[in-house]
């Protein structure tokens, strides 16, 4: 008797463990959380960081300049597949987030971290690799900036911050 007790204890343990992970991963397939917004980290249970020094995703733009409320496209390339990013602009002085997003590629989603649309994020668990967006600079001046991105390969692995070239603000000094 004391054994079948053991045994159904252990099995509602293991089925209540297997419930909670699988409910908690299923809560980031569609996105990243606001949690995310400031340090870009994913707030999966186990995740491993990996170097952002990484050779296989890039984030870049096509301009190297822009002017307040230029369209920005931005494109993110990589050699593998991933599942979930989170895609933010910063500015390079304050390092606080900067403009919205006006062009998402299907998969993805707005959020709003401190404005209306100032971040990107997965929308579903689908495997990606090519991207496109186009990002749009706020009407007054901000300063030269940068694209950020943090990568989530599977639910163990990801890149966090991996960053773009300079987009420098035509007129500044």
């Amino acid at each position: 008797m004391e054994d079948g007790k053991r045994a159904h204890i252990t099995i509602a343990g293991w089925a209540c463990t297997t419930l909670c992970l699988v409910s908690y991963a299923a809560a980031f397939s569609h996105g990243a959380s606001l949690s995310a917004c400031t340090d870009m980290m994913p707030r999966h249970l186990r995740a491993q960081l990996h170097s952002p020094s990484n050779n296989y995703v890039t984030v870049h733009t096509n301009m190297s300049f822009y002017v307040p409320g230029d369209k920005v496209p931005v494109t993110v390339r990589s050699t593998r597949d991933f599942m979930g990013f989170l895609l933010q602009a910063r500015k390079v002085s304050n390092d606080e987030i900067a403009g919205t997003f006006i062009f998402i590629p299907p998969g993805s989603k707005l959020l709003t971290c401190f404005e209306d649309g100032d971040t990107v994020t997965h929308s579903d668990k689908s495997l990606k690799r090519n991207l496109s967006f186009v990002w749009k600079a706020p009407d007054q001046p901000i300063g030269d900036i940068k694209f950020f991105i943090s990568v989530v390969q599977s639910y163990f692995v990801y890149w966090a911050k991996i960053e773009s070239a300079i987009v420098a603000q035509r007129g500044q000094n």
